[in-house]
């Protein structure tokens, strides 16, 4: 159908190419009303896409027998794994630093001392000394606590007589000093520091084992 409307309007065309000018008026008109039916027949038309599919395969029915012993082979592995992790959870990695070497292992008789036996004389007198040292340490913290004690009383009493003379003196004196902070010292080391030494900076070499699962 479409294909005659197709041509009759082709052969419209030529005949108001041939015709005259009322003629050509017509064909016009007759055209007009050729593409508004071209118009509403290929809106009714409507195309879908192509489908390739197949029918759906009936599913085989397996033996129970069959599905049943697929079931036991999954219990069994999953059975094994859970095993083998219980035997390896206990097994922490270990620490060189902390592991004895085989050599000293192998001399260990040789490298045993015998313990050493004191006479009644010495452990009197190492007892007597532990106690004279006892006394000597508790003598020193006394006197500390009680010299920060008067330190602390001191100042309150001297806070007081400022607040009652200027209180923005006694604000200000309160106030934290940030000059102290960060507080760092130098004391004294052991040895004296060696003049114009230039300190390697050195090698890091990091010979740790690696425990990757591989």
């Amino acid at each position: 159908m479409v294909s005659n409307l197709c041509s009759a309007f082709k052969y419209s065309l030529q005949l108001s190419t041939r015709t005259n000018s009322s003629s050509t008026v017509k064909s016009l008109f007759v055209t007009k009303d050729l593409t508004h039916s071209m118009n509403t027949l290929t809106k009714m038309i409507s195309t879908t896409p192509c489908l390739q599919a197949e029918p759906l395969k009936k599913k085989k029915r397996l033996d129970p027998a069959v599905i049943k012993a697929r079931e036991e082979r999954k219990r069994r592995k999953l059975e094994k794994q859970i095993r083998r992790l219980q035997k390896t959870e206990r097994q922490l990695k270990p620490i060189d630093e902390m592991e004895v070497p085989v050599e000293i292992l192998d001399n260990y008789k040789e490298r045993g001392r015998q313990a050493v036996k004191l006479s009644v004389e010495e452990e009197e007198y190492r007892w007597l000394l532990e106690k004279k040292w006892s006394r000597y340490r508790f003598g020193v913290n006394t006197r500390e606590i009680r010299m920060v004690d008067r330190l602390l009383c001191s100042q309150e009493k001297a806070l007081k007589e400022l607040r009652g003379e200027s209180e923005e003196l006694y604000q200000a004196a309160i106030q934290m000093d940030f000059s102290y902070i960060p507080y760092e010292i130098k004391g004294p080391v052991e040895t004296p520091p060696i003049p114009g030494y230039d300190p390697d900076e050195g090698d890091i070499i990091d010979i740790s084992r690696k425990w990757d699962k591989v």
